[in-house]
């Protein structure tokens, strides 16, 4: 087993590669276009700003590797802003553009009790969905209403609902927490910081690429 993680000098990694090797899977750390590409699985980390994301993934030449290891159909992952760098467009710090390999944009995250509740979102919170279309997914096994670590000030909105794998309630508005199109999969959450489902969510990641 395979698995890559794309190195762009974006985020701490170190909890993404302990949470495969707590899966009993060696991840590689790296940004080579051939080692990406003979991957079984590829994961796209990322903290911080929508365009300095991209910025780095065109300075390291990552954008056109990406889009090549998707035409393949392999799986691959994207985590909080790498979720998010899967999309059309971002507005944070005006408009920049995405990866394009799901149809939406990047907003901020609408807060409506703005008095008690502030961005970035710090928090434990909920994924909701219907455990039934999560079978064979990155969700498999994970119960309705299961809690994971958020950190994020802005959040996807994909054009189609069929995209949409969970949601999460903030501050009165639910905005889409994953994502699933084909074998592309996005968490807004952090799996590897959210103890034993987010090691599941991990786990079936890794049962996946081995299909």
């Amino acid at each position: 087993m395979r698995i890559a993680v794309i190195d762009y000098d974006v985020g701490n990694v170190r909890s993404i590669l302990s949470a495969f090797d707590n899966q009993g899977v060696h991840a590689l750390l790296t940004n080579d276009k051939k080692k990406i590409l003979e991957s079984d699985g590829v994961i796209l980390p990322g903290v911080g700003a929508f365009k300095h994301g991209m910025d780095n993934l065109n300075k390291y030449g990552l954008v056109g590797t990406i889009k090549e290891y998707i035409e393949t159909g392999k799986p691959f992952m994207g985590i909080c802003l790498g979720m998010q760098m899967l999309f059309e467009e971002s507005e944070e710090f005006g408009n920049t553009m995405g990866l394009g390999l799901i149809s939406g944009k990047v907003i901020k995250l609408p807060t409506k009790d703005i008095d008690n509740e502030k961005l970035p979102h710090v928090s434990w919170n909920e994924l909701n969905g219907d455990e039934s279309l999560w079978l064979g997914t990155i969700l498999e096994g994970i119960n309705n209403g299961s809690d994971m670590y958020f950190v994020h000030s802005f959040v996807v909105q994909p054009d189609n609902e069929s995209d949409v794998l969970s949601t999460t309630e903030y501050s009165g508005s639910n905005f889409c927490s994953s994502v699933k199109k084909g074998r592309v999969y996005g968490c807004q959450f952090h799996p590897e910081k959210s103890g034993k489902d987010g090691l599941n969510i991990i786990k079936n990641f890794i049962n996946i690429c081995g299909q």
